[in-house]
């Protein structure tokens, strides 16, 4: 079973959050700070305890938020009377619930409730953030478990799922199918040499350093298939932080491709986008069986808590920033048209 439900009360940017997710993909979509980074990340960490050897519910957010001097109360929404934060997360009978005080600092002190039977149900999770980690690789995991550092623990999590070897044995049919649309698009397959990694093409082979950032992205989507992180047969859940960063619009037709045919597989996919081409995309290429559903985040003024539209069909969004945005666009573009227009009529 996968997320069926996320409730939030006073939690970062939100006063009063309830959101039912579609078993299929979601697509968050929201101006900037209100808060579709951080739903995300508070569901994966929910996901992740699941993997987890003896991290709770609470050092998991700490980790994956990174709040400063990793105080879990810094989490709490910031507005004069807050006192207490809680998070609830659903997987159909089983509930996952944290809450904390605006001053609690160590998370391990945290209320949590439903974690021991949490725990019992096997899920496997992916979060891919907007920053590409796999061409900073070598290296990294050794200096995240043994030093101090300042990176949230999505891009240890990530490596962890990359560097897994991959599967044995002839390919699956839904494996080949789905992997050969991201073949396509990066022209090659993914190897790893000791901690570096590499697409290898009919053109030779180029370690991630020398590739471009977009084609990155695929490639480790690729791998995450062929690894089975992304195809398990576990309930499995994908989150992604801003497809579109990096990516030429061309290729975002192959991205959306992809994910559809994730959730026929039965894959739980959440991405948050400010990309018209993303949504347009879902738009057009999703048919009457997938389960595409948007979720759009606003404020009703500057300060205020965050208020959500859930929609089924991208048409039927009301508060779409970023169709807002291009429709301006389109409307300067025609305004200068007819002016330009007049002018040359004037001066015959």
């Amino acid at each position: 079973m996968v997320i069926t439900k996320i409730s939030l009360r006073q939690f970062t940017a939100f006063e009063r959050l309830e959101l039912v997710p579609s078993p299929g993909i979601n697509v968050l979509i929201g101006t900037n700070a209100t808060g579709k980074t951080h739903l995300m990340k508070v569901a994966y960490a929910a996901c992740a305890v699941v993997k987890e050897d003896g991290t709770g519910f609470g050092e998991k957010l700490v980790r994956v938020f990174l709040p400063s001097q990793r105080k879990l109360g810094r989490l709490a929404r910031r507005v004069q009377g807050v006192s207490r934060a809680s998070v609830s997360i659903h997987r159909g009978e089983r509930r996952l619930t944290l809450s904390f005080a605006a001053n609690q600092n160590d998370p391990r002190h945290a209320e949590t409730k439903g974690e021991r039977e949490w725990v019992r149900a096997p899920l496997e999770c992916t979060y891919i953030p907007v920053k590409e980690m796999l061409a900073n690789a070598p290296g990294f995991l050794s200096l995240y478990k043994n030093r101090e550092t300042h990176f949230e623990e999505v891009y240890a999590d990530l490596l962890h799922r990359a560097y897994l070897p991959l599967l044995k044995g002839p390919m699956e049919e839904t494996r080949k199918r789905i992997s050969n649309i991201l073949r396509q698009a990066i022209g090659g397959k993914v190897r790893t040499r000791g901690e570096e990694f590499f697409l290898e093409s009919s053109k030779g082979s180029i370690e991630f350093t020398l590739l471009a950032e977009g084609y990155r992205k695929l490639a480790l989507l690729w791998l995450l298939t062929q690894n089975g992180v992304l195809l398990s047969d576990k309930p499995t859940v994908l989150f992604w932080d801003e497809p579109e960063a990096n990516l030429n619009p061309g290729l975002v037709g192959d991205v959306v491709d992809f994910l559809l045919e994730l959730q026929r597989c039965g894959v739980q996919v959440f991405v948050a986008t400010h990309d018209y081409v993303v949504l347009k995309e879902f738009d057009l290429r999703k048919t009457g069986k997938d389960q595409v559903v948007y979720h759009a985040l606003y404020r009703e003024k500057n300060g205020g808590p965050v208020n959500m539209e859930t929609c089924t069909e991208l048409a039927d969004v009301h508060r779409n920033a970023i169709l807002e945005t291009f429709s301006r666009l389109y409307e300067r573009q025609m305004d200068r048209v007819f002016a330009d227009t007049v002018a040359a009529v004037v001066e015959k």
